[in-house]
């Protein structure tokens, strides 16, 4: 099988919700393009590998897919896939409950995805690290990071529209 055809099959299976065939697939795809000496794609197919993982169940494989990814990314300067693999470790983190690990790999995600110029990408990130925040019961630092994804969104979706009203409401209360 060619290896487009693999990562085309791979994410076929994602689509359909087969998560483990994924997983194994985009690892497959991966090992691949470490064999055709393409660093960068066989980075981009652990992440994807990771996030079936984390839908498939399996917080420690997703883990153990993603280390080292963001490192590969960040020497080739490409500051958007590295946060966004700092933001899949930190997902893996935070289903292993390892939530302060997690919140400090979300923080530094958002500071990448920021220089990156992705303040779309650093929104979702923010409201992860709200959520754990909640999760942990510190409610004013979790809206602190929710209002601080927003600001620099250029185009919010109705419900962000809303968050952001609300929250310009409770500022000025």
């Amino acid at each position: 099988m060619q290896l487009d055809q693999l990562v085309e099959k791979a994410k076929q299976a994602y689509g359909n919700k087969k998560y483990k065939e994924a997983a194994d697939l985009f690892g497959q795809a991966a090992d691949d393009y470490v064999s055709t000496n393409d660093p960068l794609m066989a980075a981009e197919m652990k992440n994807n590998q990771s996030v079936a993982y984390l839908q498939a169940g399996n917080a420690q494989a997703s883990l153990e897919a993603v280390l080292g990814t963001d490192e590969v990314f960040a020497s080739a300067g490409d500051k958007r896939r590295q946060g966004m693999a700092v933001a899949n470790k930190a997902a893996a983190l935070g289903d292993l409950k390892r939530k302060e690990e997690a919140i400090a790999c979300y923080e530094k995600s958002a500071k990448i995805l920021e220089e990156a110029g992705e303040p779309d990408l650093r929104a979702d990130v923010m409201r992860s690290i709200a959520t754990l925040r909640v999760r942990q019961g510190k409610f004013t630092d979790a809206v602190v990071s929710m209002q601080d994804g927003l600001i620099e969104v250029e185009k919010p979706t109705l419900r962000q529209r809303i968050l952001k009203k609300l929250f310009f409401l409770r500022l000025w209360r």
